[in-house]
């Protein structure tokens, strides 16, 4: 993988993180989501889980593919972001009110 696609992964996944941290520790999601999302703290879950995935795509993109590790690992960091892709949408679609209201 080339740096040119590494580096905005990175700082994608960085985003991620940040958004995540903030939605599982004070249940706080971006304003252009909150309508939408009714379990914050599983967003939140789901976000982290997408910020592993593209740093594990990261580091085994990087690896050559002479190991036989760089595609079965991308394969693997695939499946983890399609499961934290299930998990952020397991957070929009909870049922029950917002913890808050339901204020935007």
């Amino acid at each position: 993988m080339k740096p040119y696609l590494v580096v905005p992964l990175v700082l994608l996944a960085s985003l991620f993180t940040a958004s995540g941290v903030a939605a599982v520790t004070r249940g706080w999601v971006l304003p252009f989501h909150r309508r939408r999302v009714r379990a914050p703290r599983i967003y939140g879950w789901g976000q982290l889980i997408v910020a592993f995935a593209l740093c594990w795509q990261s580091v085994f993109g990087l690896m050559t593919s002479d190991s036989g590790a760089g595609p079965a690992g991308t394969l693997i960091g695939s499946a983890i972001l399609v499961a934290g892709l299930v998990v952020m949408m397991t957070g929009r679609l909870a049922r029950g009110p917002r913890k808050d209201g339901g204020a935007p």
